[in-house]
C-alpha cells in the first residue's frame, strides 16, 4: 500500500476564509509547572484542509458523525486541469472528461486547478488570488455532477464554489467590478439564477449564489475545500480517497486529512455499527 497526503499544513498562519478568524493556540499547562504539556485550540471549522457537511449551507441531515466511512472513504479520481484554468476560470464537465483518467459515477472527485501554489506558505503564496480569484463551476458543472453521482468532491481552491458565486461578491466590491468588466455582464447574469426543491419541507427555492453549497448540500452532495499536500504527485490517477473529519455530532464541517491510497483494490466496506455512522454506538 502506497500513501499520498493532501492536506495542507496547519498552523497559527494558517488563513480563515474571507471573513473566518484565523486560529489561536496556547499552553493550558507547561512542563515547567505541572510536569506535563496541555494546548487549547480555538478554529473555525473552515481553516485549512476541511470538509463541508450538508449541514454548512442546508437544513438536512449531514453532521460530521452523520457520514458512513463508506462515503467518506471510496474509489476515486485525481484530475488535474491546470492547464485549462486561471483566475475566475469556469470549471466545464469537458475540462474533467478530457484530462487522462477515467471519471467513474460514484467516484470521489478530486479537482487540481494548481491555486494550492498560492495558499500560505506556498513559494508562490498569494492569500487574495487564493481566495479571491479562484475558478469554480456553474450550472453545467453541478449537473454533471448530480449525472455522475459522484459521492463528495474537493478542490485547491478556498471554496467549492466560483470565488464570484459566493458572498465575497458581496464583500469585495472592487473586485466584483474587475470581474464584470471581465466579463461584460453581472455576477447574477453569468451565474444564472437555480431552482432546487427543499428536502424536507417540499418548498421551492431560487438563489443565484453558491449553488455548489446550498442547491449541492441540500441534494447530497458535499466538498472539501483547501485540498493540497502532494497533490502534484496524484495528478491524474486513480486511488481509493478518503477524507478523516472528527467523529462529532452536530459538527457542521471538520478540519481533516485527505489521503489516497494506492495497492489496495478498488472496493471499501464498512463493519460495525461505528463505521456506518448508526447512532447510538
Amino acid at each position: 500500500m502506497k500513501i499520498l497526503d493532501l492536506s495542507h499544513m496547519m498552523n497559527l498562519h494558517t488563513p480563515g476564509w474571507v471573513g473566518y478568524a484565523g486560529n489561536k493556540m496556547y499552553y493550558a499547562q507547561n512542563l515547567q509547572t505541572g510536569g506535563i504539556v496541555a494546548q487549547r485550540v480555538d478554529t473555525a471549522m473552515h481553516v485549512g484542509t476541511h470538509i463541508d457537511g450538508a449541514m454548512h449551507a442546508s437544513d438536512v441531515k449531514g453532521d460530521m458523525s452523520s457520514y458512513s466511512l463508506d462515503y467518506l472513504v471510496g474509489p476515486g479520481a485525481v484530475v488535474d486541469i491546470s492547464d485549462k484554468i486561471d483566475d475566475w476560470g469556469l470549471i466545464t464537465p469537458d475540462m474533467l472528461e478530457s484530462a487522462p483518467v477515467d471519471i467513474h459515477d460514484n467516484d470521489i472527485l478530486i479537482i487540481h486547478t494548481g491555486f494550492h501554489r498560492y495558499y500560505e506558505g506556498r513559494p508562490q503564496q498569494d492569500l487574495e488570488r487564493y481566495f479571491c480569484l479562484h475558478p469554480g463551476g456553474g450550472r453545467e458543472l453541478i449537473e454533471w455532477m448530480f449525472d455522475k453521482k459522484i459521492k463528495w468532491f474537493g478542490v485547491d481552491c478556498g471554496s467549492g464554489d466560483h470565488a464570484m458565486n459566493t458572498s465575497i461578491r458581496k464583500m469585495r466590491p472592487d473586485l466584483r467590478a474587475r470581474f464584470e468588466e471581465q466579463i461584460g455582464m453581472t455576477c447574477e447574469e453569468y451565474f444564472g439564477e437555480y431552482e432546487y426543491t427543499h428536502a424536507l419541507s417540499g418548498r421551492k427555492i431560487r438563489s443565484d449564489i453558491f449553488m455548489f453549497h446550498s442547491w449541492a448540500f441540500n441534494d447530497g452532495l458535499i466538498h472539501a475545500e483547501n485540498v493540497g499536500g502532494d497533490i502534484e504527485l496524484a495528478l491524474n490517477q486513480r486511488f481509493i480517497i478518503g477524507a478523516f473529519p472528527w467523529r462529532f455530532e452536530g459538527l457542521e464541517a471538520c478540519p481533516c486529512r485527505i489521503i489516497c491510497f494506492s495497492d489496495v483494490g478498488d472496493s471499501v466496506e464498512t463493519v460495525g455499527a461505528v463505521a456506518k455512522a448508526l447512532r447510538d454506538q
